[in-house]
């Protein structure tokens, strides 16, 4: 599994032209899910990204968290964070999980998201075309793999 996560001072999600969600101070949180993963995998990425101190602290320092500053979250499923780019010059994405697999991961990863923050995060809607504008803070973008550790 692998997250995105963008610091960002708004952000906006559009479906057939319509506003589906926004959040403002907080995370944008980009996830592909892979055929490999499994519920382990959705807590170690919670676990990490719940805790992860990048909001600037009173002396300008990244050592606050997503609670500390009572921010927000947007999940968005992303399966084209498992790009495979080595071959030609169209992507595959084998390693992708199918909608049958992946949906269920997503959910559960909003929901963890959910109780662990103790906030309702914004989402979008898996599969469907969306728009996303936002305001990269920093810009600061991180990337993690959950099998990586």
């Amino acid at each position: 599994m692998r997250a995105v996560i963008q610091r960002v001072g708004y952000a906006q999600l559009h479906i057939d032209g319509k506003l589906h969600s926004d959040i403002e101070k907080g995370m944008m949180i980009l996830l592909g899910i892979e055929t490999e993963d499994v519920s382990a995998d959705v807590d170690y990425l919670v676990n990490k990204i719940s805790q992860m101190r990048i909001f600037n602290d009173e002396n300008g320092k990244m050592n606050l968290a997503l609670k500390d500053v009572n921010g927000q979250c947007m999940i968005v499923s992303q399966f084209t964070l498992y790009a495979d780019t080595k071959k030609g010059n169209r992507p595959s994405y084998i390693r992708a999980a199918r909608p049958e697999q992946a949906i269920p991961l997503y959910e559960t990863f909003i929901q963890k998201m959910n109780e662990d923050l103790q906030i309702t995060c914004a989402t979008g809607v898996f599969g469907a075309d969306m728009k996303i504008t936002l305001m990269n803070d920093g810009p600061v973008t991180i990337i993690i793999d959950s099998k990586e550790k």
